[in-house]
């Protein structure tokens, strides 16, 4: 694998991070009950790389999450859920965005099947831990990118303090004022002063 297609593969998975985190902060901000981002365990990759799981007192609030995270990620990314299930009932809403599924549940429906408990191998996390992950991992996407477009120089760069940062050109000047000669004067004739009247 060569270093572009890593780092290709990084700003997808960053990318897919960032969908499901504007998913988590909808769940939040229409009051979703006990929000959970699970990372599937690579085992699992092939089903999905993350759940995100929240719960809702009532079929209508259910139905409120789900359509505003629809809506969000269409606007905001241009992606459309692959398959929409369970909207009609609302008891528990699935939306599969291929790399990540969110599950609407009302919370005795999430009681119930337990998916966190199925997923033991999965990692869970808070939407507040893992914005902090999310935030880690696009400062070091940027430090890595940052890093391969500076110029690389073959020659060492020596810092050169302040006040002294014209020295070789003042030596070099020096020196060659030092060798060139100070202009010749051109040589007068002595005239004798004239006697005065009086001295002999």
């Amino acid at each position: 694998m060569n270093q572009s297609t890593a780092h290709q593969q990084t700003h997808n998975k960053n990318q897919i991070r960032i969908q499901v985190q504007a998913a988590a902060a909808v769940c939040e901000e229409k009051k979703g009950q006990d929000t959970r981002i699970l990372e599937l365990d690579s085992a699992d990759s092939g089903l999905s790389d993350f759940f995100l799981i929240t719960s809702a007192l009532n079929d209508r609030q259910a139905m409120a999450i789900a359509d505003e995270i629809e809506l969000r990620l269409k606007r905001e990314f241009g992606v459309y859920a692959n398959s929409v299930e369970g909207r009609r009932n609302g008891e528990w809403i699935l939306l599969d965005y291929v790399d990540f599924v969110v599950h609407v549940f009302l919370a005795e429906r999430r009681a119930f099947y337990d998916i966190e408990r199925l997923r033991k191998s999965a990692r869970p996390l808070t939407p507040p831990e893992f914005d902090t992950e999310l935030k880690a991992a696009l400062s070091a996407r940027t430090r890595a990118v940052r890093g391969d477009s500076a110029p690389r120089s073959t020659k060492p760069v020596t810092p050169v303090a302040k006040g002294k940062k014209s020295v070789k050109k003042i030596t070099s000047k020096a020196k060659s004022k030092s060798k060139k000669k100070p202009p010749e004067r051109p040589k007068t004739k002595k005239v004798p002063r004239k006697r005065q009247a009086g001295h002999v």
